[in-house]
């Protein structure tokens, strides 16, 4: 027992210094798009030192004209330096901006071939410290209650952020089939953070099976109700942008359609991790339980949490867009013309599609599970810890 536990601790110590060595070339790993697109420019972190508000127009909620503001740069090639800066208003309360004494800014400086800085553009607060704090606080929370679990989490969190950045989004950029593209990257992934989380045990391989199934299923299904929903993918928020920008053979309706599966694979992912570790502790309990009994209390648990895990696919899809269906009651806008609506209608595939892969999830799990975790031969004398690969 002791030559096995050591076995699978070496397996994974060793997959665990891989995925960081992965993990390190992913972050050197140039997307392909790299490429200043601006010459002469140079964005750098800035202190306002003060603020000229004569030439802005107030119009009741929202404000219009130059925002004057003196800069002193804190990072780049200029560093030190005292500068005015122009912070243009637009009226838009989602865009502008308004900078008080004190702020910390990100600014966009422009500078001549001589050197020297000829305009500086007032781009955002600069939030990069904040950021860097919350991500801290959950790193923080996460180790002290799941202890190197919570390390693995970690490492299972940077690598999908990393993947996507790194690996999917310049992928689809480049012309790749963005449905082939959103597939590997997203069972990748699922492969790898289970086995973060879970090591490598049967529960960590029932767990995978179902869920690159699921996903697959809902992969198809993405495809099949968006072509018969008849939404372009357009709908989804800047993607004309891509257009403009000179990428005119992207195909948007595949990265819509592609971008529906990678949304539910996560909570794929989830369901079927919790109903295999369930199903772990029910034999690591009751060794005697036969299969057909595993597998009916696999689906027992699995009718209460996919109930509770479809309503969070919900509450995630309405959340992002509780503003726009706001604005259609204000409007009194018809029942009718709002389930009609492109924005909800999209809204409402994406929702669905992901619901049907997590009801799909649980009985292929419990059915999985209690293929590997009991034998014909198996009387339930071996626990699954006993089993482990």
């Amino acid at each position: 027992m002791k030559d096995i536990l050591s076995k699978v601790d070496r397996k994974e110590v060793g997959f665990v210094f891989s995925l960081l060595i992965f993990l390190t070339i992913l972050l050197l790993l140039p997307t392909g798009f790299d490429k200043q697109l601006y010459i002469h420019t140079e964005g750098v972190k800035a202190k306002v030192l003060s603020v000229d508000n004569s030439n802005v127009i107030n119009t009741g909620l929202f404000r219009q004209g130059d925002q004057r503001v003196t800069i002193q740069i804190e990072t780049g090639s200029y560093k030190g330096q005292v500068v005015d800066a122009d912070n243009m208003l637009k009226g838009s309360l989602a865009e502008d901006k308004i900078f008080v004494e004190g702020d910390r800014a990100w600014v966009l400086i422009g500078f001549n071939e001589d050197g020297n800085i000829n305009f500086a553009n007032m781009v955002e607060h600069y939030r990069l410290n904040k950021e860097i704090v919350l991500i801290g606080c959950f790193a923080i929370i996460i180790i002290f209650f799941s202890g190197f679990t919570g390390v693995r989490t970690l490492l299972s969190f940077a690598f999908a952020l990393l993947s996507i950045w790194k690996i999917l989004i310049p992928a689809m950029l480049k012309g790749f089939n963005p449905i082939i593209v959103a597939l590997i990257v997203g069972n990748c992934l699922t492969i790898i953070t289970i086995l973060l989380v879970t090591g490598f045990t049967k529960r960590a391989y029932a767990a995978i099976i179902s869920s690159i199934s699921c996903s697959f299923a809902t992969c198809i299904l993405a495809i099949i109700f968006g072509n018969y929903f008849n939404i372009h993918g357009a709908v989804m928020d800047w993607s004309e942008s891509l257009l403009y920008a000179g990428f005119l053979k992207l195909n948007l309706t595949a990265i819509f359609q592609a971008g529906i599966y990678l949304a539910s694979s996560g909570a794929i992912l989830d369901l079927a991790v919790d109903i295999s570790s369930a199903l772990d502790e029910v034999v690591k309990n009751n060794p005697e339980i036969t299969r057909k009994s595993l597998i009916t209390s696999g689906m027992s648990i699995g009718k209460s949490v996919v109930g509770s895990q479809t309503t969070t696919l919900l509450f995630a899809y309405m959340g992002s867009y509780l503003s726009v269906m706001m604005v259609y009651m204000a409007q009194g806008t018809p029942m009718l013309n709002i389930l009609n609506s492109k924005v909800i209608a999209a809204e409402i595939l994406h929702t669905f599609v992901g619901c049907i892969g997590l009801v799909l999830v649980s009985p292929l799990t419990s059915v999985i599970c209690g293929l590997l975790f009991k034998s014909k031969k198996d009387k339930g004398t071996i626990t699954l810890s006993q089993n482990r690969l």
